[in-house]
């Protein structure tokens, strides 16, 4: 019985956090066809409410883009079904013919994913449901238009928080970023290589939040640009973008650090023993940074404790080792990266560091 009540409860977790799109591509759907039987005057708007649903989706992103897309895919698929239908008949081998060259010249005017896929389904209501004789292609392209444009309306009066997503992704990133780099200070304190080689896998596997991350704060933009209510979230958002970059920077260099420091210590090579703290030193500084954009604050307090890591660095870190150099200059470049995310550019960044020693 818990175990059902738990699965429940799951369900209805996820159910909420897609709640809002969902209503607006209910609302959306039906909006479109009110206005394109009421406004417009078409009888049957097959493809307003389709297109209204396409334009949302449940998954946000690339609305204005959708748009755009839609209606040239409807516009490809209506075009070579009416025109071919209306010579060749409907039938099966006349429906493969029709969907075949719809998606064919879709491709060859150099359109995405969404204008091919268009163009085939649009091409298949025209030889099925839809002939060419129960109404002209540009009423359905003028649905199609309609449905976008209503779709692209309500999300903008009814938008989502674009902080949402990125708050969630932004945690994501950076935790996976402060769990590697105290991951590979805990390897190097116990002298243990299976600890540091599964660092190194976990990073290996980290790219996907940063894709995560990145769709969620084009999303952002779109729901900021669009969505006058939201106009004010730009500039939180925009601390965010500016951290991105140099957070996937810094990922990837502490890959490069894990991968070193596993070879440091498989090879024997003798790392400063004070290396542990300071890396913990350069996780506790991430942490602050990602409390410090939760709160949409410009992140002072982060960029001083990224600072105070980079001089114990240079004050107390050396090494003769090759790997264990290697180890010592991707730190360095850590350090860049989170300045950098923290608002500096390149130059502020490597100017804040002391000079090596």
């Amino acid at each position: 019985m818990v175990a059902v009540r738990d699965e429940v409860a799951r369900r209805l977790r996820r159910w909420r956090s897609t709640a809002l799109p969902i209503g607006q591509a209910a609302l959306a759907a039906g909006l479109s066809w009110l206005v394109a039987t009421e406004v417009v005057g078409h009888a049957h708007p097959f493809f307003a409410p389709i297109a209204a649903v396409v334009c949302l989706g449940v998954s946000l992103g690339q609305r204005l883009r959708r748009v755009v897309e839609l209606v040239v895919g409807v516009s490809v698929g209506v075009g070579v079904g009416d025109v071919l239908i209306a010579v060749i008949g409907s039938g099966a081998w006349q429906i493969a013919l029709v969907v075949g060259l719809a998606m064919s010249t879709a491709v060859l005017l150099d359109g995405g994913a969404v204008i091919a896929l268009q163009s085939g389904s649009s091409a298949v209501l025209v030889a099925t449901l839809l002939p060419p004789s129960a109404g002209g292609g540009l009423d359905r392209m003028v649905d199609a238009l309609v449905g976008g444009l209503v779709g692209l309306a309500v999300a903008a009066l009814l938008p989502a928080n674009p902080l949402t997503v990125a708050h969630r992704q932004a945690k994501a990133v950076l935790g996976e970023l402060t769990q590697a780099l105290r991951g590979v200070a805990d390897a190097v304190s116990d002298q243990d290589a299976v600890q540091a080689a599964g660092v190194l896998a976990r990073l290996r596997g980290s790219q996907e939040a940063v894709d995560e991350f990145a769709s969620a704060l084009k999303t952002g933009g779109e729901i900021a640009t669009i969505a006058p209510i939201r106009w004010r979230r730009r500039h939180e958002l925009g601390r965010y973008e500016t951290a991105a970059t140099p957070v996937d920077y810094a990922l990837r260099n502490t890959r490069v650090l894990a991968r070193r420091a596993l070879a440091a210590l498989r090879d024997g090579e003798r790392m400063p023993d004070v290396l542990p703290d300071v890396l913990r030193q350069y996780a506790d500084a991430v942490d602050v940074l990602r409390a410090e954009l939760g709160r949409g604050e410009e992140p002072k307090r982060a960029r001083a404790a990224i600072c105070a890591a980079a001089s114990a660095t240079t004050d107390r870190l050396g090494g003769e080792g090759f790997s264990t150099k290697v180890v010592l200059a991707q730190i360095r470049s850590v350090a860049v990266d989170l300045l950098q995310a923290t608002g500096l550019s390149r130059a502020e960044a490597a100017e804040s560091l002391p000079p090596l020693r």
